[in-house]
């Protein structure tokens, strides 16, 4: 059996991904209830009782509102840093499974070698994860995934972890023109969206993404769109003119979680 990485929904809103091979089947945050995440699951014919672990990458309830559902589960470990496990419990009514991990050091879980890296984001200790499992041979090459939902800008750390990744997950959170002009919010939270311990912006995601030569990725998904204040067009038509050899770019919708391709621009200038 091959991985299977699923995105099941990444949105200001919510955030949570699943990745699955024959040795593990794993949750990257956890940002719906318990119940919106068992029916996600369910749609592709994964349990519950199925997952392994979960791994969360900070506080903030649009990547850890589920932990209280699926902490009724004794024996689920929730993989954290201290900071972040401590911020999550302060919410729950029931103890979970903690098992703490240090930002920065690697470690290993059933085959899976986790890199837990520090990222710029308000909140306490966040963490981006660099996953890397399978083999160094024909029959079981090695595979690694990036996860990198919440950046307030594009650090030398970051740039080194997602480089060689096969698969990244990176946001682009928000369009400049229809923040300026959103209602809804106060000038200060815009100010602190934008800020270095905000959230990259379509433009923010893209000129970082072209600063890092020769990377390995085959898959791109642009995810953690704010519902309000971006577009799946808006994303698509920013990406349109950046193509990187042999990679696939998707946007992820915030609304369904459904993939929408960015096509290839004619003009695109391709990227080694």
């Amino acid at each position: 059996m091959g991985a299977v990485f699923k995105i099941l929904g990444s949105s200001s809103s919510g955030n949570a991904a699943l990745l699955q091979t024959i040795d593990f089947t794993i949750l990257i945050d956890a940002g719906f209830s318990g119940k919106r995440l068992d029916a996600m699951m369910a749609e592709i014919d994964v349990s519950p009782d199925d997952l392994d672990a979960v791994f969360l990458t900070h506080d903030h309830s649009d990547h850890s509102a589920g932990v209280r559902g699926l902490c009724r589960r004794s024996d689920l470990p929730f993989f954290a840093n201290r900071d972040t496990a401590k911020a999550i419990q302060s919410n729950l009514a029931r103890r979970a499974n903690w098992k703490i991990f240090e930002t920065g050091l690697c470690f290993e879980f059933r085959g899976l070698k986790v890199s837990p890296f520090a990222i710029p984001h308000d909140a306490y200790d966040p963490v981006g994860f660099l996953f890397e499992w399978g083999g160094d041979d024909l029959f079981a090459p090695r595979d690694s995934l990036a996860w990198v939902t919440d950046l307030g800008f594009g650090t030398g750390l970051v740039r080194e972890k997602i480089r060689d990744a096969q698969t990244l997950v990176i946001e682009s959170n928000y369009d400049e023109e229809l923040l300026d002009r959103d209602p809804r919010r106060p000038w200060a939270l815009k100010q602190r969206i934008k800020g270095r311990h905000g959230h990259l912006s379509n433009r923010d995601a893209l000129e970082f993404l072209e600063t890092i030569e020769s990377p390995r990725w085959r898959n791109v998904y642009l995810a953690h769109l704010s519902k309000d204040c971006n577009e799946v067009s808006r994303v698509v038509e920013t990406f349109s003119g950046f193509h990187r050899k042999g990679c696939e770019f998707n946007v992820v919708d915030p609304r369904n979680g459904n993939l929408c391709p960015v096509p290839i621009a004619n003009k695109t200038k391709v990227y080694g």
